[in-house]
């Protein structure tokens, strides 16, 4: 396999790299000479840049910031808790192209095929599977939303194809489609899109980042923004004070309480969004899977667990589980695409903070505090946009401009009515 060379003189420990042959010599010693993937770093006085939050799109951007943008100098990453503990950890891992709109699907593109190297580039694996997504359709007028959307697809260079109800049951033939309540029509198809281990992207990038020198903090929460003058000086945390030139906040569901220590209010709801999976089964589904006639969407993950969610909870909350009524929602949903889904026991549920945003997308911009970025408002999207999100924001902190495939998630776009819905939903966060 290629593997991406890097200048390991400049970093602060040696490279371990994985590889076929350091695998089996550590098998040969009892895997007792492997190193830690990274440093349990100390926070130092000063940063010239600090970013707030530990998962994936933190520790993505001090990987591309400190990879691409070396003129900034040092940098640190501080959690509250552990790397990856957070949504990062707490999703049902798809990653995915399919979007209609020209403000995100450019975005979401340009992640995709970030996602196709980055094993390469990170020399760590983190399990990305090309398996393909298949986006159900029930009626005629979903048929011909699907195909607008497979042709806005196509025209930004990612990979689209509509199947009819023929085409869909030669290649997923365990779906209802004899019985079902809502008759499965076809399906949009994207085979380039998949799923990846969410914990070993959190853990690819922390490993990376470490090795370009970048400070990665934890158990260090922030409890002040410091401003003088207008301008980010640093940040109070509950390990001392660090100054900062810049400051860039990653911390999805908590934007709006952390955006508050700067004075600032946020177009942004936080609500809890749910996951499932089942008990280890046999290979069942060899694709993801998602229900058009309502909220519902599954894979099989490596160790054979069923893994499914659906909509958010409709309350807004800070707490990483949810309630009884979407439990019952998505069970229901599963159900109507696959009946046989009701053999199957549950193993365990869990939950993630979703920043839903005004028009369910992103924000990555400057915030009107000088020197203080945000990269915020993920609603559902944020595992699959990890590498682009932390490419971008890296762009941005850096030069201070946005990158050219993000210059429409601009904070000042809901004041001026640029809103990016791709749903079509309008201005609630809740139905995004």
């Amino acid at each position: 396999m290629c593997i991406t060379l890097f200048n390991y003189q400049e970093n602060l420990l040696p490279a371990m790299r994985y590889s076929f042959l350091s695998v089996f010599t550590q098998a040969l010693r009892g895997h007792t000479g492997w190193k830690p993937a990274w440093r349990k770093a100390e926070p130092a006085p000063s940063y010239d840049v600090v970013i707030i939050g530990g998962g994936g799109g933190g520790l993505a951007t001090a990987y591309y910031l400190a990879k691409n943008h070396p003129e900034v100098g040092r940098i640190a990453v501080v959690e509250k808790g552990w790397l990856g503990g957070g949504n990062i950890g707490r999703n049902t891992t798809i990653i995915r192209s399919n979007y209609l709109l020209p403000g995100n699907e450019p975005f979401y593109e340009f992640s995709m095929k970030l996602w196709e190297g980055l094993e390469r580039e990170l020399n760590y694996n983190a399990m990305v599977s090309q398996r393909g997504i298949y986006n159900l359709y029930h009626s005629d007028a979903q048929r011909d939303a699907f195909a607008r959307r497979g042709n806005a697809m196509l025209l930004h260079g990612a990979d689209a194809q509509l199947l009819d109800k023929a085409q869909l049951r030669r290649e997923v033939p365990y779906l209802n489609y004899d019985n079902a309540r809502f008759p499965v029509q076809g399906a949009l198809v994207q085979r380039r899109a998949g799923t990846a281990r969410h914990d070993a992207v959190a853990w690819g990038y922390a490993r990376g980042a470490d090795l370009r020198g970048v400070d990665l903090i934890e158990n260090c929460e922030v409890t002040r923004i410091f401003q003088e003058n207008g301008k980010v000086t640093g940040v109070e945390t509950t390990r001392g004070t660090i100054r900062a030139g810049k400051v860039a906040m990653a911390v999805a569901g908590s934007s709006s309480l952390l955006a508050a220590k700067a004075g600032l209010r946020l177009p942004i709801e936080s609500h809890a969004l749910q996951a499932f999976v089942t008990e280890g089964l046999k290979p069942l589904i060899d694709t993801v899977i998602t229900f058009g006639a309502g909220h519902f969407y599954i894979s099989q993950s490596d160790k054979g667990g069923l893994v499914f969610g659906g909509d958010i909870d409709g309350y807004n909350s800070y707490a990483q589980r949810g309630n009884l009524p979407v439990v019952e929602d998505v069970c229901e949903g599963g159900m109507a695409l696959m009946p046989m889904l009701g053999r199957t026991r549950l193993l365990r549920s869990w939950g993630g903070i979703m920043d839903m945003s005004m028009d369910g997308s992103p924000i990555i911009d400057k915030t009107p505090v000088d020197n203080l970025f945000i990269n915020a408002g993920w609603c559902y999207g944020g595992f699959k946009a990890t590498p682009a999100s932390g490419f971008c924001f890296a762009h941005l902190v850096a030069r201070g401009e946005p990158h050219p495939v993000a210059a429409a998630y601009r904070l000042g776009r809901f004041a001026e009515g640029r809103l990016i819905d791709e749903k079509g939903v309008g201005a609630q966060p809740n139905l995004h």
